[in-house]
């Protein structure tokens, strides 16, 4: 048993099986089926096997360190109430619900990042998207201050004509983001243009919004994804610039060695003609 509990790949099996149960329990028609639910169960109390195993094998203080464990061994006791059904009932008349408990089952969908440890140039790609999102923070700061400002100018501008989409500033935030990802560019002036029927005001509402799609949506979301995309293919220009450096040094020692052939031969020449 210890042998099983302790291969990764018997693992890694068991939580893509448990996935497609979990899966499987998320349908309306499914979640009450006693064959999917005892199905779940099996696995919870495997999980729970599984962490004893390993804690009789490491001792509890070594299996502890690892942060892994900590998550495997809190989600394995936490689901223990979902193998008492009667329990949940009863924390669910006392007005406690057992939402929390009942999550803890998609908590352990969670184990499946343990898959992306066996993608080729994982830690390449993480240290590309770390420095990538450093790099585009600040644009995004920007773009979010630049949406708190609009989201409180518009609520004041539009809020009584347009209130499903700019009653309050938190109305105004997300639809102005909206925006920014040039979804409903055309819909929503469109919608506030069929509110009035004066000509200056349907075209100063359009060239409002058409700035705010300008600047936030092509100029602002576009500069953030450039730069996110050039920080991610750094490490690959780096690549190409060291071997061209490589490559011109290469080159200078072979002018150099040139130079001293001709020098040398020069000298040979010259002592030839002295004789």
């Amino acid at each position: 048993m210890r042998k099983f509990f302790f291969n990764e790949n018997n693992m890694m099996i068991a939580i893509g099986i448990n996935a497609i149960v979990i899966f499987c329990l998320s349908f309306p028609e499914l979640s009450q089926s006693l064959f999917w639910i005892i199905l779940d169960d099996i696995f919870i109390a495997f999980f729970l096997v599984e962490a004893v195993i390993k804690i009789k094998a490491l001792k509890f203080k070594n299996y502890w360190k690892d942060k892994w464990n900590k998550f495997d061994f809190i989600v394995a006791v936490g689901s223990l109430p979902l193998l008492f059904p009667k329990l949940l009932e009863l924390m669910a008349a006392q007005g406690i619900d057992p939402f929390i408990i009942v999550m803890l089952r998609l908590f352990r969908l969670l184990r499946l990042v343990k898959f992306f440890w066996f993608v080729p140039n994982l830690a390449h790609l993480l240290r590309g998207l770390s420095r990538a999102f450093k790099a585009s923070i600040f644009v995004l700061i920007i773009l979010l201050f630049f949406n708190f400002i609009l989201s409180i100018l518009t609520t004041h501008l539009y809020g009584k004509i347009a209130p499903d989409l700019f009653r309050t500033p938190f109305h105004s935030f997300y639809t102005i983001f909206q925006l920014f990802t040039l979804e409903g560019w055309n819909e929503i002036p469109q919608a506030i243009a069929e509110t009035t029927d004066n000509n200056t005001t349907i075209f100063l509402t359009r060239m409002y919004f058409a700035f705010i799609v300008l600047i936030g949506g092509i100029f602002g979301m576009s500069l953030a994804n450039a730069i996110f995309v050039d920080e991610m293919t750094l490490d690959n220009n780096e690549v190409v610039e060291e071997k061209l450096d490589k490559l011109e040094i290469q080159i200078q020692e072979l002018k150099a060695l040139l130079v001293k052939n001709n020098e040398k031969n020069e000298t040979e020449n010259n002592s030839m003609t002295d004789e």
